[in-house]
């Protein structure tokens, strides 16, 4: 096992990283830029070392600058979190020729599944479903791609084979206004991502988001953990999960997830990853793989018992699951709520200066955050400053228990979403469960309609 990790990231994910190895006695280095010199994780860190200053690109972008963070320290392992680095297989290659480990999956895969097209042949190959589409990259010859769309069927969205995050799509209704769609993502995709290859796929009309969480060591061993619920989004950003899914058929599921598992084993796969998919009418249907630990991995440990971040250190180290799937029970339901600094209706990210603080408590409640009171919510970074998770026997106590949680918070000096998710917990489509993609963006366009 390692003595030292360096952990290449900020904000709540390097103080989740940072409590799994301290329970494990590995110690810990934390990288900051000048605008971080005061979070929680670096006081609590065994060393600290600054990487420069607060923009991003010079500091947790920044690769020399980490790996000889590396090197002084004389760190064994880096862990990239999730965001900034962490599905970056040219830093990951970086880090192991430096002769560090890096906790995540090799550059190699990572680059597999970092391409669209690649991940979609990959995944075909494996057995696992995708959305009917392109096969491969889209042609040069504006009549085959007029062909292909009529093939798949209107609507059909073009993506960006590097694309992420939401940016790099476009939703096509008719065929007028296809090759104009085509040629501007193709431009954006290589201006975003210095990629210009584009894909189609058929437009699911009204999917749900549900994605399947892995873990693979380099022994072949690959189990996945059930699924969690994503589909309470805005401009394609995730507000809220739970797990797992509601109403989603247990035999589904393990159909689904097995499949998982083996597309991991034949691709190689090592560490956590998450296997996203569209889901409609009781079909599921690939659209990417994150070869990272995700934002809302607590849910999936609140249900299973397992840490998933402890595993990835583990799996790094070169040792094998700590257990097999038919160890994995998944027990109650959970939900987290992601907390922003930004102003619940308009959106706008509201930095700042946290002059009250106080994070609620009580059965089946866990707070993943960084900041504390008199915390400055720095404005160069993602706006979430925390995440509040709630577990119960069943899904109406999960919801009962965020309700009581969600009324406990205070926070003063920035503006939170905390009324939003208040909100959301008493929203009837949410109780009842199984809303689409596209419920939160209609709830909202209503709401602003009507004031």
């Amino acid at each position: 096992m390692f003595e030292k990790i360096l952990i290449a990231n900020r904000g709540e994910i390097a103080l989740r990283i940072q409590r799994a190895c301290r329970e494990m006695g590995i110690k810990t280095v934390a990288v900051h830029s000048e605008a971080d010199a005061e979070a929680k994780y670096v006081k609590l860190a065994d060393e600290s070392v600054c990487i420069g200053p607060a923009q991003s690109a010079l500091s947790y972008l920044n690769v020399p600058a980490i790996i000889s963070a590396a090197e002084v320290t004389d760190a064994e392992a880096i862990h990239p979190g999730y965001g900034f680095l962490s599905e970056n297989a040219d830093f990951a290659e970086r880090v192991e020729q430096s002769g560090f480990v890096f906790i995540g999956p090799r550059p190699e895969t990572i680059r597999l599944m970092g391409d669209k097209v690649s991940a979609k042949d990959a995944m075909k190959a494996s057995g696992v479903p995708c959305v009917p589409g392109s096969e491969g990259a889209l042609p040069e010859d504006p009549d085959e791609v007029i062909r292909i769309a009529g093939e798949i069927g209107y609507p059909v969205i073009i993506k960006a084979a590097g694309g992420g995050g939401g940016r790099g799509m476009r939703v096509v209704h008719t065929e007028a206004a296809l090759l104009n769609a085509v040629s501007m993502t193709q431009t954006e995709a290589q201006t975003a991502f210095g990629n210009p290859v584009v894909y189609m796929e058929k437009f699911l009309e009204n999917p749900r988001h549900i994605e399947i969480q892995i873990l693979a060591d380099e022994h072949g061993n690959a189990a996945f953990l059930g699924e969690r619920d994503c589909s309470m989004q805005r401009r394609h950003q995730k507000i809220l999960e739970e797990a797992p899914a509601p109403g989603l058929d247990p035999k589904l599921r393990n159909k689904i997830g097995e499949r998982c598992a083996e597309a991991c084993r034949k691709i190689g796969y090592r560490g956590a990853g998450t296997f996203e998919f569209l889901y409609e009418n009781d079909e599921f249907f690939f659209i990417e793989m994150n070869t990272r630990v995700q934002v809302e991995h607590p849910v999936t440990e609140m249900i299973t018992g397992i840490d998933i971040v402890q595993e990835q250190i583990r799996i790094a180290a070169g040792l094998k699951l700590s257990f097999r799937q038919k160890d994995v029970q998944l027990k109650g339901h959970s939900i987290e709520c992601r907390i922003n600094a930004e102003d619940p209706y308009t959106f706008v990210p509201s930095p700042g200066r946290i002059t009250v603080y106080h994070m609620p408590g009580g059965p089946g409640i866990r707070v993943d955050s960084h900041v504390y009171q008199n915390y400055v919510v720095p404005q160069y970074y993602d706006s979430m400053v925390g995440k509040l998770i709630a577990y119960g026997a069943t899904r109406e106590q999960a919801i009962a228990r965020m309700k009581t949680a969600l009324s406990e918070i205070v926070v003063e000096g920035i503006k939170t979403n905390v009324p939003l998710h208040q909100d959301l917990m008493h929203d009837a489509a949410f109780v009842r469960g199984g809303t689409s993609i596209h419920y939160l963006e209609q709830k909202l366009a209503a709401a602003k309609a009507k004031s």
